[in-house]
């Protein structure tokens, strides 16, 4: 069996290349979700792959599961919805995320991770 390893860039930190699923934006920081609707509880899963798993007990139907995200992040990270921004990923469970105002440590701190 052959087993890949994945290096980091040249001249990149290998912490900055695990941490991959956050990024620092010029108005506040970019997170990368697996979201997985109709779970028993919203939570925090922990990462997954190169994004945080987030469980979602709303169902994947109408854009519930976007608004219950979107709400789901604004308690956790103590900002208000309208800093929040689904900008890709609407209809997929890999969905990424523009927070406004937010530094990339402060996110980091507040998810847990």
């Amino acid at each position: 069996m052959l087993r890949f390893y994945i290096a980091p860039p040249a001249g990149a930190s290998i912490l900055a290349f695990a941490m991959s699923w956050i990024t620092a934006t010029k108005t506040g920081a970019m997170l990368s979700v697996h979201a997985c609707p109709r779970a028993a509880h919203d939570a925090v899963q922990g990462l997954h792959g190169d994004a945080v798993k987030i469980r979602l007990r709303s169902p994947p139907v109408d854009g519930k599961a976007n608004d219950a995200l979107i709400a789901f992040l604004g308690r956790i990270l103590d900002v208000p919805a309208r800093d929040l921004v689904i900008v890709a990923g609407h209809s997929s469970r890999h969905k990424r995320v523009a927070i406004a105002g937010a530094t990339e440590a402060a996110v980091r701190a507040r998810l847990g991770l």
